[in-house]
């Protein structure tokens, strides 16, 4: 394969009259989306947006998924923007992205309105029934190769800009092959899916259920605040596979969901984006004793993941679960502050290579230059590998351990966070002259301290919620009279993360 449609064709072709996937409300058949996906592509040939980005605005829904795939079909590359994120950080990525047309739902219509965008936007339902041509699709096709872009999924930035990681069919297709082969994905498989579909762990469960005719369930998020309801869900849709952040499964944990009621169907449990807490795995374990568990890892640049650990023995409370080795068809290594490969115990920061990665960032050349770089374990050839910034040591089983992060990037509630971006959205507050966001492991939360003539912290905490999304939006605001400086002259983030409770 070259291409990710052909995934979707040929399980369309074998399971005609399967669901592929369904929402809380809808279900589609593979062979009814194979249609309507080739209308919207056909939509936008129409359109003359080819080989260029389209913004889909559309709420986390089987239509979405529609829209993903019609972008592809139309010989496009998309780009999921977060029907509920605040417009100031979609005009921030549409800074960026620039894209030729938004596609979007009547319902996100206005979202739309809001961005000032002069561009072409396709309604979803008028797409959804253009007059399909399949000339004009193959014509298509015969053009693309694998390294067209599929998709630009955007990530936080250290300056408060969004920085947007290009991924290709070609890695993609590989990452998938791996992906469903190493978890036995097959036309039996039945996901229960709790990412939004601009977060990178969603592509692991939607390409694969296409690649090997499986079926997928969107979850509601509203279900995460009633337990009980998610358990029901998963067991009404006769769900046995979910690959969900550790704050979604401790959520079940904290209330003991599973000593009252259990998933009946589930037999693989797969968790990504931040650092399980031991006793929520023991906890799921306990309950579930013949189900399968991974812990996955891997930055969006990686496609999803670049290592994993299938859980082969119990761990104590005060252990950490290994992110374990690389993927098949994945090359990892580590460097240590002197650029020499980290020796069994010692931490470096990791490094990955291999056909899963991305392109690099869309229309920041700067920041592709900073991250994708030469081996430097290789001068005889070019070979670029991406420079994680995840701070990670082997353990005597030769499984990697995650320590933390080399910059200011945090993992909260399965996002990655850069505290830059709310210290750059803080500062355009009126009366701040100055601000530091800090997290706090213990309590696991943000705090941002700022330095100004603005007394009033809710209005600072308004300006945030106007320009972040819900998960970057601090848990408390502080003023301080003055900013403490190290002696290097910048703000002492140290000092700041051990006294902020005392101000």
């Amino acid at each position: 394969m070259k291409n990710i449609l052909e995934m979707l064709e040929k399980s369309a072709y074998s399971y005609p009259e399967k669901y592929v996937f369904r929402d809380a409300e809808k279900s589609i058949t593979y062979s009814d989306f194979l249609k309507k996906a080739k209308k919207i592509g056909c939509a936008l040939a129409a359109a003359d947006v080819y080989k260029s980005p389209v913004a889909i605005i559309i709420s986390r829904s089987v239509e979405c998924l529609t829209a993903m795939f019609g972008v592809l079909m139309g010989g496009c590359f998309y780009t999921v923007i977060d029907s509920e994120m605040p417009s100031e950080r979609v005009k921030t990525i549409f800074d960026t992205l620039q894209p030729s047309a938004v596609l979007a739902s009547e319902d996100c219509l206005r979202l739309v309105e809001n961005l000032d965008y002069n561009g072409r936007i396709i309604m979803y339902n008028e797409a959804s029934s253009f007059e399909p041509n399949d000339e004009t699709l193959q014509n298509i096709r015969n053009d693309m190769v694998d390294t067209d872009p599929a998709y630009v999924l955007f990530t936080s930035g250290s300056t408060g800009i969004p920085k947007g990681a290009v991924l290709n069919h070609r890695s993609v297709l590989s990452y998938i092959e791996w992906y469903a082969k190493t978890f036995e994905i097959n036309e039996n498989t039945v996901f229960g899916s709790q990412t939004p579909f601009y977060f990178s762990m969603s592509v692991s469960d939607v390409f694969s259920t296409i690649y090997k005719g499986a079926t997928l369930n969107i979850i509601p998020k509203t279900l995460f605040s009633f337990p009980i309801k998610l358990i029901e869900y998963l067991n009404e849709r006769m769900i046995n596979t979910v690959y969900w952040v550790p704050s979604a499964l401790s959520i079940v944990a904290k209330l003991k969901v599973l000593d009252y009621l259990k998933p009946e169907f589930l037999k693989k449990v797969l968790f990504a984006g931040e650092v399980i807490p031991v006793k929520t795995l023991n906890y799921w374990q306990n309950k579930l004793p013949d189900a399968f568990f991974a812990n996955l890892f891997g930055p969006t640049e990686t496609t999803d993941i670049c290592c994993y650990y299938i859980v082969d023995r119990k761990f104590s409370d005060c252990e950490t679960i290994p992110i374990g080795n690389a993927c098949d068809n994945c090359k990892l290594f580590i460097l240590d502050e002197n650029g020499a490969e980290a020796k069994t115990g010692e931490k470096g920061e990791l490094y990955v290579g291999g056909s899963f990665l991305s392109m690099g960032y869309y229309n920041n050349q700067e920041k592709t230059a900073q991250s994708f770089v030469q081996n430097p374990l290789n001068r005889a050839y070019p070979e670029i590998v991406y420079k994680t910034g995840d701070i990670v040591k082997q353990n005597e089983k030769g499984e990697l351990l995650y320590i933390s992060r080399k910059d200011m990037q945090i993992k909260r509630m399965g996002y990655r966070i850069e505290l830059g971006e709310i210290e750059a959205a803080a500062s355009s507050a009126d009366g701040v002259f100055s601000a530091a966001a800090v997290y706090d492991k213990n309590d696991d939360s943000i705090i941002l301290v700022y330095e100004g003539k603005q007394k009033n912290t809710d209005e600072v905490m308004n300006v945030l919620k106007n320009r972040l999304p819900d998960y970057m939006i601090p848990q408390r605001v502080i003023r301080i009279k003055s900013m403490p400086i190290n002696t290097n002259g910048k703000i002492d983030r140290n000092r700041l993360i051990s006294e902020y409770k005392n101000f």
